[in-house]
């Protein structure tokens, strides 16, 4: 094999490649052509829903037997914000003081640079013959909602009989050092929004009116305060959060007829959506009268038990930064809660502290470590 790349380079150009979510931005040809060149074969996938844009996609595999190994990932990126806030280009990839700045560097550019260099120095020692398979499946709208991404390529995989025996996802999981956390499973997500509807009034007659707003505020109050649980062995204690409250009334002297809140459920693996529905409307009956709530389910709970797999993982963690990693389920969704229905998962990658803000950025030393892991992940999975 002629020259490697290298992964602060890498790690640099796809950040260089403007792919806010959903475009593609050239992060995926760029990857295609490196993949190419250390033997991959890349397939591109562009998916369609009504109303939603098209997503491209990309899963490039090298080998033909089993096992697979699977290293999942994305390209796209959320916005900027405000780009005159940031010391630097967002897209522009730059070095200061040993520290990658740019929009993607952490989330999760810099993790794909990672998997992408260590798989390439594997390659070179060992060639293409190495006891199975090595895939990557990388998406473009993981940021985004998820509909033409990451689910529809593992249905396309699957239609083309492939296996995928183990991924590793490369979302930002470490918290305070790099390799701290490796997450086996993630807490659900329900979105409720609730409308309580009542009779419009004078405040100087309430009789004749029926104030939606005092029972929004005992459900309030109730979905706030009772707690869900307690947690589980892997995971933390569900929790309720109420994101708004809206009654849409400029004056005092009125009686509004409806009111609406919104609120936002992580739960574990003690509970299903359904089963946070029935907990949720059950404290919302004892209140009582005419109320509407609306529910979508960005994804369950989930568990990957602890095993050969995530003992590989941490493993190699400790193997090149000295430290023992925590096995958590913390954070929110991501697109292993669609992978873990085709193979075991578990998630690995930088720090997550300046994920989405002004100035992501990444020290050159925890790109160097991380490949490092990723390296070793490789070599103790096909190891003979």
């Amino acid at each position: 094999m002629s020259s490697l790349p290298n992964v602060v380079e890498l790690s640099q150009q796809l950040i260089r490649c403007p792919s806010v979510t959903p475009n593609e931005g050239g992060a995926l040809d760029l990857l295609e052509q490196v993949l190419n060149g250390l033997g991959f074969t890349c397939h591109r996938e562009t998916f369609s829903d009504a109303g939603i844009p098209d997503v491209e996609n990309l899963y490039a595999r090298l080998g033909s037997s089993g096992p697979n190994f699977c290293y999942a990932g994305h390209t796209d990126v959320v916005p900027v914000g405000d780009a005159a806030a940031w010391k630097v280009d967002p897209f522009g990839g730059e070095i200061i003081d040993d520290v990658l700045y740019g929009r993607g560097a952490v989330d999760m550019k810099g993790s794909i640079a990672c998997f992408v260099t260590a798989l390439a120095g594997f390659l070179e020692k060992h060639g293409s013959d190495f006891g199975g398979s090595i895939s990557l499946l990388i998406t473009g709208d993981e940021e985004d909602i998820c509909i033409n991404g990451t689910r529809k390529m593992l249905q396309w995989v699957a239609a083309q009989e492939e296996t995928l025996d183990c991924c590793l996802v490369g979302e930002p999981t470490s918290n305070a050092r790099l390799g701290d956390m490796i997450k086996i499973g993630r807490r659900g997500s329900l979105n409720g929004r609730l409308t309580v509807f009542g009779t419009q009034g004078h405040t100087a007659y309430p009789q004749l009116a029926n104030n939606p707003t005092h029972s929004l505020v005992r459900m309030l109050h109730g979905l706030s305060t009772e707690s869900l649980d307690s947690g589980s062995e892997h995971f933390p204690p569900s929790s309720l959060q109420i994101t708004s409250v809206d009654v849409g009334n400029p004056v005092t002297n009125v009686i509004p007829a409806d009111a609406t809140a919104m609120f936002n459920v992580r739960f574990n693996d003690l509970y299903s959506s359904k089963g946070v529905l029935d907990w949720v409307r059950e404290r919302l009956d004892r209140v009582g009268g005419r109320y509407d709530l609306d529910l979508k389910v960005s994804g369950e709970s989930f568990l990957s038990t602890p095993g050969p797999f995530s003992d590989l993982i941490a493993a190699s963690v400790t193997e090149v930064t000295g430290q023992s990693p925590e096995l958590g389920t913390t954070g929110g969704t991501s697109d292993a809660r669609f992978i873990k229905d085709f193979c075991p998962v578990a998630e690995l990658g930088l720090l997550n502290d300046t994920a989405h803000k002004i100035d992501e950025r990444v020290p050159l030393s925890d790109l160097k470590q991380l490949e490092a892991i990723y390296g070793g992940i490789l070599e103790g999975y096909f190891k003979e």
